[in-house]
């Protein structure tokens, strides 16, 4: 049973939202979670996807890089997250013949072998070395800098080693900035695809969008190695709510959030339970985890321009891996991230189409398998029988080329994905699925529509809009937190609505509550 008022009511249970509330509630705050869900989590949730198939999968979210360790530590989180022995495999073909190009966690002799395999010289791997020696060395400076109050732009300059590649970065586009140092079409393609994951962005535009997204993927922890979440990432959300709850958070499901009333001494929030019963508590505070427009809407504003997703998800479940036709290993080109059509030259083809409102001929896309590095998601019957899964993420299909036909553009774009990973394997990708109860191959996909539809994310936007720089952008904001709105007893935890958001990361809760326990 809730109580009528509470220090601080949290709209929305995702990551952001129950870290700020496991810290409010770890300083003594009274805190209610209200989540409009069945479960808590978000996007960060593991879930039976296939009727019968006993697998746990990583649902929407799948790696986690940018989850600071203070924050694991801080809030006593039980989780494992391991590290790939691969970062990348990307299979491509030369004159005629199938190859790939293998890049290790940890660079060795193996990947300076698949660099010169692949372009015929030592060059190109040294200018990748220079170019990932120069972004770690931002990373390290960088990350630090995140869970600290904003720093001016001078003064976040100052404490740099290599500001000019920080300089670059937000005012050049990143097809120059990549190219400074690679030359090779598919591995110049490699670097640009992180500037594009959930951003729908021309890599040769000088607006910072994908500079802002690529410095995101490079600087978590301080490495920017994104991890394996043990058990999937309802394992890493599932720990954030048992923090929540030490703390002594209530977290309440099925609960939806319909308006807000903010007042000079807190704010009243409507919502509605599972049995669809209007209620209402009064906060001195609200934390909204929900995208700005969202928060527009639950308090009467303007909403703005819409956010608009641009990302294709496949989940699936094999029942073996396939086989791939340059001979490399699957075991360990699954095992990383594994680039398909990703080349520079496809990325331009591909933004160009979708830009004048074409599905993409060739849709650029990665695919990952988590059971090869946590077999643990894998039921025993599946561990034993060898399945495995497979994510695959497509870039450049933005919410907009679904909205006519929906269920037909979605099904075209995985037509086309499995097209595309079919050109490097030895066998039909569907022969390799497993199959469902009832006799279906377990395959799932999600447009941006679907996202928005299953999650409340406006425009199936998984940043909830375009991402900021970590920093300050006025005077006013220096040594604030990055996350106040409109409404002073409102603030703002998620990634669109604070200033250093992205991924699964918790960094816009853990803003939010540090904003009211030090307000600045």
């Amino acid at each position: 049973m809730t109580s009528s008022r509470y220090d601080v009511v949290v709209v929305g249970g995702g990551h952001n939202g129950l870290v700020a509330a496991a810290y409010l509630g770890r300083a003594g705050r009274s805190v209610l979670v209200l989540e409009r869900a069945a479960q808590v989590g978000g996007a960060a949730v593991s879930q039976q996807v296939f009727d019968g198939v006993d697998v746990r999968l990583s649902a929407y979210s799948y790696l986690v890089s940018l989850l600071p360790d203070r924050i694991v530590d801080d809030l006593g989180l039980e989780i494992r997250l391991i590290e790939r022995a691969v970062a990348s495999y990307t299979a491509t073909t030369r004159a005629g013949r199938s190859t790939g190009l293998l890049v290790e966690r940890d660079e060795g002799p193996a990947t300076a072998t698949s660099f010169r395999q692949l372009t015929g010289a030592d060059d190109e791997f040294a200018g990748w070395q220079r170019f990932y020696g120069r972004l770690a060395t931002l990373a390290e400076d960088l990350a630090p800098t995140l869970t600290e109050p904003l720093l001016s732009a001078n003064d976040l300059t100052g404490r740099l080693r290599d500001p000019e590649l920080w300089h670059d970065l937000r005012d050049r586009p990143l097809a120059d900035v990549v190219a400074d140092h690679l030359t090779d079409d598919d591995v110049r393609g490699i670097a640009l695809t992180d500037g594009l994951i959930g951003t729908f962005a021309d890599v040769h535009a000088a607006d910072g969008l994908a500079g802002r997204c690529f410095l995101y993927h490079l600087i978590g922890n301080g490495t920017g190695r994104w991890r394996v979440p043990v058990g999937g990432m309802g394992a890493v959300t599932g720990a954030m709510a048992a923090a929540a709850r030490r703390g002594g958070a209530e977290l309440v499901t099925r609960a939806t959030v319909t308006a807000l009333d903010p007042r000079a001494d807190g704010v009243t929030v409507h919502w509605t339970d599972e049995d669809g019963a209007e209620r209402a508590v009064d906060a001195g505070h609200v934390v909204c985890g929900a995208a700005p427009s969202v928060l527009a809407g639950l308090t009467g504003g303007d909403a703005g321009p819409r956010p608009s997703g641009s990302q294709l998800k496949v989940n699936m479940v094999l029942a073996r891996l396939p086989r791939l036709r340059s001979g490399a290993d699957p075991s360990t080109a699954f095992a990383g991230t594994f680039h398909v059509d990703e080349s520079a030259a496809a990325i331009d083809a591909a933004f160009a189409q979708a830009a004048a409102g074409q599905l993409p001929d060739v849709i650029p896309f990665e695919v990952y398998c988590h059971s090869l590095s946590d077999p643990a998601i894998l039921g025993p019957v599946e561990r034993a029988t060898g399945h495995h899964t497979l994510t695959l993420f497509g870039l450049h299909t933005p919410a907009e080329l679904y909205r006519d036909d929906p269920v037909g553009t979605r099904r075209e774009a995985v037509r086309r994905v499995v097209a595309q990973l079919d050109a490097h394997l030895e066998e039909p990708l569907l022969d390799c699925l497993a199959r469902d109860a009832a006799g279906d191959p377990c395959l799932q996909a999600a447009s941006p529509l679907d996202v928005e539809a299953a999650l409340a994310m406006p425009g199936g936007h998984i940043f909830h809009g375009d991402l900021a720089w970590p920093m300050a952008s006025t005077a006013e904001e220096v040594g604030s937190w990055g996350v106040v709105t409109d409404h002073p007893r409102i603030v703002a935890a998620s990634s669109g609505g604070t200033v250093r958001g992205g991924a699964v990361s918790g960094l816009g809760g853990y803003a939010a509550a540090s904003h009211l326990l030090d307000p600045r």
